[in-house]
């Protein structure tokens, strides 16, 4: 039970396997409910397909949404699910038959947009991936972000790949000197212009890859940019507030226009370039006059800052997407729709409300992980305060709007569980990532956690690894032999494979989506907790999984137990020479009951007392039946009223472990230090 530490103290967490150079892998996976049709967070993009009457949005949930704009009373069409981080562009190509995005996530995907799939992605990027720009005549693409270069694509490359082939090899212009935030080409592909926070535009020749200019004039970063068909006029907005046109051919600024009052984010502009509309952080939506620039009215004024705007093929109305999870549709040509010629600060908007809201759900702004570490308190936008169970990956309950610390207070227990995953709110949903070897680290009592039954045995059990079996828990590689009933079990269908849990505890939802990441990296794999039994996701796995996983998951190995140092002295009368203290080792969830016990029958010598105290009370020859346990627990009781534990001046309760004493009492990194005393 209890053993001599050793002189140093020594790691007991598993060392990382060794992978040669590869970075460390991270596994998290998503807490959400089973369809997500409504964006939890802000909407980054938009695209419009006037032929199907369909609207395509990408979200900062990291999920791409398909609407029906003929029916806006239930316009839900379906979700397109592969990107693990915002998406933070999409355009649609073909003709509306193929959908390309660019993630945080640091890759392109191509789609089918009909049928909403993802058919392959491009790894290209080593770093957020933040605009795409389009050539309609030309079928290009052009793809940019924070690792300042510029990839061209040929479109009908790119939709022949599939998930497994997708090696392609894509022109480059370098020359951007920081990140890139904003992309424009025209249709026939012959003017490429990029934004970034080095404040200039640079226009590029995609035939050539010739840098063709540099456009000084902005004074921060350049976030969005608009260029008109023939490649001789550019528009850009910038975070310094302004909208700047460009005439290409003279290469300077024409016209600087200043109608809000900080940064401006969204560009759209009708086809023969004469309106342009802007939107930005100031939520104000203007139509402006290229003919004239000082001519301009206010469409109207959004709840939160505007990210996109994209208008309908018949220029009456714009489609606009917010920090907000819902995408509001405003007309721009309504009867009253005045355009001005005078101070913007005094123009009434067109329109007071939009015509139509594609709403979106709350995300998730503020967490507070409770002290059992397995379950999550969280506050959302609407202000609504939710908990969570790691664990089994979902929500155990809906709180209304209550007061959020009282709700942290009131699930207080004195219990101390150590850290064992991070969390990360960024998608407006609950992302858990557990990296090795902090996830290793909560050992707890399976009864005490509620996991186990009242009756029997009470084993420790490791939340890491119990979750990381209960996510891979339809992974064929993860049944062991002693598990198969016989030796085709592998070639069994799937669904009754299913019959062995990961592990003997909990499950967690097959619609749970599950990432391996490199650690502050790229994403290796994403897939959903009920698809690790599919062929192509288990080849997937047997790639990607490390090995710190495996050897939990498929080979049940559970790491050591933490152990914790500590001395144990007699309470000492004031004046009394002070004793050498004796160093002692044990499990970090040993109960101080069990010290007690140690106490009373190794240091006072009262063990063979106890035993013939047990036998007494338990009847003489008849006790000899009673079982070891029980014979423990009345050992234990007797220690207990003759011994107490005391750490900083306080007793302890029998029931604390060991880590719990040292978190909650003892507050300080030196060795725990215990004392005890006989009890009157």
């Amino acid at each position: 039970m209890l053993t001599p530490a050793p002189t140093s103290m020594a790691a007991h967490h598993r060392q990382a396997s060794s992978h040669g150079m590869r970075k460390k892998v991270q596994v998290s996976f998503v807490i959400r409910d089973e369809v997500e049709k409504y964006h939890r967070s802000g909407v980054n993009s938009l695209q419009y397909d006037g032929y199907l009457g369909r609207l395509y949005s990408a979200g900062r949930d990291s999920i791409i949404r398909i609407w029906n704009v003929r029916n806006l009373k239930e316009p839900y069409i379906q979700s397109m699910e592969h990107h693990t981080d915002w998406v933070n562009d999409i355009v649609l190509c073909c003709g509306g038959k193929n959908l390309i995005s660019a993630s945080s996530d640091t890759t392109v995907k191509v789609w089918n947009a009909h049928k909403g799939f993802c058919m392959s992605t491009l790894r290209t990027h080593k770093d957020y991936v933040k605009a795409l720009a389009y050539a309609k005549d030309r079928e290009q693409v052009a793809s940019a972000g924070l690792d300042r270069a510029i990839f061209l694509w040929d479109v009908n490359t790119l939709t022949a790949l599939t998930a497994s082939n997708n090696t392609v090899t894509t022109s480059s212009l370098s020359g951007n000197k920081d990140s890139i935030y904003s992309l424009a080409m025209n249709p026939s592909g012959n003017v490429i212009v990029s934004g970034s926070t080095e404040k200039v535009l640079r226009v590029w020749d995609p035939r050539t890859c010739q840098k063709l200019m540099k456009l000084k004039g902005h004074s921060d970063n350049v976030k969005a940019l608009a260029i008109n068909r023939d490649g001789t006029q550019c528009l850009s907005g910038s975070s310094d507030g302004t909208i700047r046109l460009w005439s290409l051919g003279q290469q300077r600024c024409v016209a600087t226009i200043r109608v809000h009052e900080v940064g401006v984010w969204a560009l759209q502009t009708n086809d023969s370039f004469t309106m342009a509309f802007s939107g930005g952080r100031d939520r104000k939506i203007f139509k402006i006059d290229l003919r004239n620039t000082e001519i301009k009215a206010l469409i109207g004024e959004e709840t939160a800052p505007v990210l996109k705007m994209i208008l309908t093929p018949d220029a009456t109305s714009l489609w606009v997407a917010t920090t907000d999870s819902s995408i509001k549709n405003w007309s721009v040509n309504s009867r009253n729709s005045r355009m001005e010629d005078y101070d913007t600060d005094l123009l009434p908007p067109i329109n007071q409300n939009p015509d139509h809201v594609i709403k979106g759900n709350p995300s998730i702004r503020h967490y507070a992980v409770l002290n059992d570490k397995r379950h999550i308190l969280t506050k959302d936008t609407d202000n609504n305060i939710q908990l969570y169970d790691v664990l089994k990956a979902s929500k155990v309950e809906d709180l209304g709007q209550v007061d959020f610390d009282a709700e942290v207070k009131k699930n207080f227990k004195l219990i101390y569980v150590p850290n064992w995953f991070t969390v990360d709110l960024k998608t407006g949903l609950l992302c858990i990532h557990m990296d090795e070897p902090d996830s290793f680290s909560a050992w707890v009592s399976s009864k005490e956690f509620g996991l186990g039954g009242n009756d029997g045995p009470d084993p420790k059990v490791n939340l890491g690894g119990l979750l990381l079996q209960a996510l891979l828990e339809h992974w064929p590689a993860t049944y062991s032999a002693d598990e198969e009933c016989d030796s085709n079990m592998n070639e069994r269908p799937i669904e009754e494979r299913q019959a062995v849990p990961g592990n003997p505890y909990f499950s967690v939802p097959e619609h749970i989506p599950v990432i391996f990441s490199e650690v502050g990296g790229r994403t290796l794999l994403r897939l959903l907790v009920g698809d690790a039994g599919r062929e192509t996701e288990e080849l997937l796995l047997h790639e990607t999984v490390p090995a710190w996983v495996t050897d939990v998951v498929v080979s049940k190995n559970m790491p050591r137990f933490n152990k914790i140092p500590f001395c144990l002295l007699p309470v000492q009368s004031s004046g009394a020479k002070p004793l050498r203290k004796e160093r002692l080792s044990a499990s970090d969830m040993l109960q101080v009951r069990k010290v007690i016990e140690h106490v009373y029958e190794k240091i006072m010598g009262a063990g063979s007392d106890a035993g013939s105290q047990t036998a007494s009370q338990s009847g003489g020859s008849g006790g000899q039946e009673k079982c070891e346990s029980e014979k423990d627990e009345e050992r234990t009781s007797i220690a207990e009223e003759k011994v107490e534990l005391l750490c900083q001046d306080q007793v302890l309760d029998p029931n604390m472990d060991l880590r719990t004493v040292r978190h909650f009492i003892w507050k300080s990194s030196n060795d725990l230090v215990l004392h005890y005393r006989a009890i009157k």
